[in-house]
């Protein structure tokens, strides 16, 4: 239990940089209709299953249509 409390001010940031990449590539999901590969469904589906910077990061290189 020791081991984790001298780990927190090292976790809590990087818990929160991914939760926030999370919500941002669901919201870029949610609002988008076009995708370079795959549809809305793959690309929620891999963002959710994959949520630990994977799935959001694939996302954005893979997924989402340059404006």
């Amino acid at each position: 239990m020791d081991n984790i409390i001298e780990f927190l001010p090292f976790l809590i940031p990087l818990v929160i940089v991914q939760f926030s990449l999370l919500g941002c590539t669901l919201y870029h999901i949610l609002t988008h209709n076009n995708y370079k590969r795959g549809n809305r469904t793959l690309w929620l589906v891999v963002a959710i299953a994959f949520m630990a910077f994977i799935g959001p990061i694939s996302y954005f290189l893979f997924g989402k249509e340059d404006a």
